[in-house]
Order: structure tokens, then sequence, then C-alpha cells
């Protein structure tokens, strides 16, 4: 697996190494050793979730106040941009966040350690995405942030605007928001 830095160095882009021909392709998409030994973690992860969206639609910036998750996020139809917010307080990254375009043709996956927000842009007429988590999704715990907050500046590919739901159309400014320590 080929492991890809980004602008904030907890968050990993990973590309699995694909094997194919004629007949189509394998790859090893999730090994538990692979992962802990690549990142230098030892993760367990408790919930696999599946969601499919439509082009233009923009899920996010979600993240638990408490039983904070850990996602290994990927697209297996379609194309999605991934954006990860540190909201660690005691990280020099406090504030910032990160992107990258997951495709299901690249099979790339996106490493979301806990502590941070987390969104997705869809880009292709629709998108399926899978993330497996590190803890059980609590409702009571949910946070969600602006998408379009000003002082995070997130820079998402897109002409006017996202569709969004109810929830994250309620999402609160960064500067307001409850963060970890």
């Amino acid at each position: 697996m080929l492991v890809t830095e980004t602008k904030i160095p907890d968050v990993k882009l990973l590309t699995p190494k694909k094997f194919g021909d004629e007949r189509g392709f394998f790859l090893e998409s999730y090994n538990k050793k692979t992962f802990n030994d690549l990142l230098g973690l030892n993760s367990e992860f408790v919930q696999d979730n599946h969601s499919r969206s439509a082009k233009g639609v923009l899920r996010g910036l979600h993240y638990q106040i408490t039983n904070p998750q850990g996602k290994l996020v990927r697209v297996t139809a379609g194309a999605v941009f991934d954006v990860a917010v540190d909201l660690r307080r005691s990280s020099a990254t406090f504030g910032h966040w990160t992107g990258a375009t997951l495709t299901a043709e690249g099979q790339e996956q996106f490493w979301v350690p806990a502590g941070f927000a987390h969104g997705f842009l869809v880009l292709s007429d629709s998108a399926d995405f899978l993330y497996k988590t590190t803890d059980y999704y609590s409702p009571a715990a949910e946070r969600t942030i602006a998408w379009d907050d000003p002082e995070l500046a997130i820079e998402w590919p897109l002409a006017g605007l996202p569709v969004l739901s109810e929830k994250d159309q309620k999402g609160q400014a960064f500067k307001l928001a409850e963060v970890y320590s």
C-alpha cells in the first residue's frame, strides 16, 4: 500500500496495490496488520457504513464530541472531494483542513483520525461512499460545522451551492464549535 502525506501529518491518503488482468482486478482494501504497521497505530474498527449520494451533495462537516471516530473512507462508485478539519486544540494544525479527491477507479482511501471533522462533496453523477469507524455512531454526541465557514476557508471544487441536508444547513461556525483539548 502506498501512503501519501497530506498537509496535516496525521491524515493520510492510502492507495492499495491493485492486481488486474483481462478478467478484472483484485485489491486488499484493509488489512489490520498492514494498516497499523504503515501508520504506527493500533486501531480497531467497530462499524462499517455505506452511503450513496447524488452529484453536488455535500455531507459534513461532522464529528462526535464524545466517542470521537477515526474513519477510513473510500469510494466504490463515482468520485468525491473528501475533507478533514483538525479540531484538536493542542495540535499545531488546529483549525487547518486537508482534502483529497477519491475515486472508484483510483481506489484511494483517506485516513481521518479521531479528533477531526469530516465531510465530502460528490463530484460524479452519484457516488457510493464506504467508511470504517473506530467508535460507534452516537447521535447525541454528533456536531456539525458549517461547510462554508469563512475561517476554515475550505476550497470545495464546486460552482454554485451544494445540496445539503437540513442538519448540514444548520452547521455552526468553527469559532463556536465544541473542540477537543
